[in-house]
């Protein structure tokens, strides 16, 4: 609106859309590619929603197991019935400067 940017997913946690919310998390936090790269939207989501984790620890806590799941990513292929994953953990622990990250506070 003019020069004001609002951010679907804060509309959608702020008015209680939260299926809405989830549906857009979900979006953000789903690895997908092309023949050129990968696409993986946490590094924005993180960018854009420094303080998401506060926000969905006041506003929309049903939320968290959402955002949380798609911080993982899990192997389709398993050997000796284990099967490696990947933590994304980055933004919960350092900001953009490389100082303690104040999602977690």
């Amino acid at each position: 609106v003019g020069t004001q940017s609002i951010s679907p997913l804060m509309w959608a946690i702020e008015t209680g859309s939260l299926e809405s919310a989830r549906a857009i998390i979900t979006d953000l936090l789903t690895i997908r590619a092309d023949r050129d790269r990968y696409y993986y939207g946490m590094d924005i989501l993180f960018e854009r929603h420094e303080d998401i984790i506060q926000r969905l620890c006041l506003d929309a806590p049903a939320l968290m197991p959402v955002l949380l799941d798609g911080l993982i990513w899990r192997s389709r292929i398993t050997e000796n019935g284990q099967r490696r994953v990947n933590y994304y953990l980055r933004h919960l622990l350092m900001d953009s400067h490389g100082d303690f990250a104040k999602a977690t506070e």
